[in-house]
């Protein structure tokens, strides 16, 4: 068992668990095939983690940019844990490289260094921040910093989303929700690092 901590439109466990199951988020324009093992995580909880994410590159997804992870950036970054297996983080990963879930991941490098480049892709560099309850935690993210990417705002539908799973998982108003995701390099009215 592993987290998988999200830090995107994950945050929102409606929407992730399309990726599990399989189905359409709301506001979304992709149908998720799911996970071979579609059960739902073991437990899931907020969590913090050191740096920050930024808004680059193009969502086919939702238009507009999307969120990436910097462990280098300043401050926390709000997230989501969930606990799955090995196999269930492999597939959730394929699907966000548009690929079919086939094969478990060999992410014994990620937990030796803290980190795994899978490929050039845009999350296809997995990244281990630390333990929960004896758990390693792992995401992904784009092989580049904040201050290498192309920077491009997000669209108001994928802020809508990172906003419920942000009050959903952390309890944030609206008035912290907004000017968190305001603050990020790469939204409106910002600018880099």
């Amino acid at each position: 068992m592993l987290w998988y901590v999200a830090y995107g439109s994950n945050l929102h466990r409606d929407r992730f668990l399309c990726y599990l199951a399989g189905g359409r988020p709301a506001g979304a324009a992709r149908t998720y095939t799911g996970c071979r093992d579609p059960r739902p995580p073991a437990a899931d909880r907020p969590v913090l983690l050191p740096g920050g994410i930024y808004f680059a590159q193009t969502s086919p997804v939702w238009g507009g940019g999307v969120a990436f992870y910097d462990p280098s950036l300043p401050g926390l970054a709000p997230a989501r844990a969930y606990l799955l297996t090995t196999g269930q983080f492999s597939d959730v990963l394929a699907q966000e490289m548009r690929r079919a879930p086939t094969a478990d991941l060999d992410l014994s490098p990620a937990l030796a260094t803290g980190r795994q480049t899978l490929g050039p892709g845009r999350y296809e560099t997995v990244l281990n921040p630390g333990d929960l309850d004896g758990h390693p935690m792992l995401t992904f993210t784009a092989p580049h910093t904040a201050a290498e990417a192309a920077l491009n705002p997000p669209s108001a539908a994928y802020l809508a989303m990172l906003a419920g799973g942000l009050h959903a998982s952390h309890g944030w108003s609206p008035r912290q929700v907004t000017a968190y995701l305001m603050s990020r390099p790469g939204a409106l009215g910002t600018v880099r690092p």
